[in-house]
């Protein structure tokens, strides 16, 4: 596996061409038994998928365990009901690039899987490319609560052009949020951001401010954005099962004297919002807090 351009790009602008180089080998194109274990326990995954204008979304999958389910060593199932207003589906009818992202909040490991996806009406069938574990770093631990799932709450959406005070008021509070970006040639991906609450910056009803700490060194997600601005945020309310999902276009910011404003920054990103997509009782998983990372910078 190699580097894409922009990815080459952030590498060399962090200093970090040599150590993501000696990575490469860890980014395979079959599912491994370590990965296979993993996926039969998993209810959460994170999707990113490109609308026919181009715009890129992150939406929230959640089923019962091994939800996502290994076909072979190159191809996954993933068997869950969508929600109809979800723009999951139509994109990938008219766009096959997905990423996703299986995460276990519980024991902190996430497990990515990109490729090409084919959409039937009761599951997805996705041809993976990449195939790959991401560190721990910034994972908050969650369990899920099952002796309160609620599957008789139907799922209610608002699409907006902005944020309201509702929504500005839930980001400011998250400690997690998932970000979906989008390469022309190498595809869709999807990936965590954690920190403490506060660590994303409301500026206005339609821009947000957030930090990239030290990661794999890869960047992957950053590589897609020098590259390509369209990005997708997915916001989820752990404990009510809502989500809050944003299209819009990123700016990698690399200035020092704003990087100041936000602890262990060493990248801001510049968010600008085109639309917003609430959903209340948009799974029926709840999750319960537990601790934040260590590693968090404070």
């Amino acid at each position: 596996m190699s580097f894409h351009s922009g990815e080459i790009r952030v590498q060399t602008q962090a200093g970090v061409r040599e150590e993501a180089q000696r990575l490469c080998h860890v980014i395979n194109s079959t599912i491994k038994p370590s990965a296979q274990d993993f996926l039969s326990k998993q209810q959460l995954a994170v999707a990113s998928t490109v609308d026919a204008n181009s715009r890129v979304w992150a939406s929230l999958l959640t089923g019962q365990p091994g939800f996502v389910q290994v076909l072979n060593m190159q191809s996954v199932q993933i068997n869950f009901t969508p929600i109809h207003t979800d723009p999951l589906h139509q994109n990938l009818h008219s766009n096959n690039d997905i990423g996703l992202l299986i995460i276990d909040l519980a024991n902190r490991k996430r497990l990515r899987l990109n490729g090409k996806a084919k959409v039937y009406q009761e599951n997805i069938k996705l041809q993976i490319q990449q195939a790959f574990f991401n560190c721990p770093k910034y994972i908050q631990v969650r369990h899920i609560e099952k002796a309160i799932i609620d599957l008789s709450k139907e799922p209610e959406t608002f699409i907006r052009d902005a944020l309201n005070q509702t929504n500005q008021l839930w980001i400011t509070q998250a400690d997690t949020f998932f970000i979906a970006s989008f390469h022309p040639e190498s595809g869709a991906d999807a990936s965590h951001r954690g920190g403490f609450p506060g660590f994303v910056q409301v500026v206005n009803s339609n821009k947000l401010v957030f930090p990239d700490y030290s990661g794999n060194n890869m960047f992957q997600t950053f590589g897609n954005l020098i590259v390509n601005p369209n990005a997708g945020l997915l916001f989820i309310d752990f404990e009510q099962g809502h989500t809050l999902q944003l299209t819009g276009k990123a700016k990698v910011i690399w200035d020092v004297d704003r990087l100041s404003e936000f602890a262990g920054a060493q990248r801001l990103v510049e968010f600008d919002i085109d639309q917003v997509l609430e959903s209340r009782n948009a799974t029926s998983l709840r999750w319960q807090f537990e601790e934040y990372s260590p590693v968090n910078p404070g």
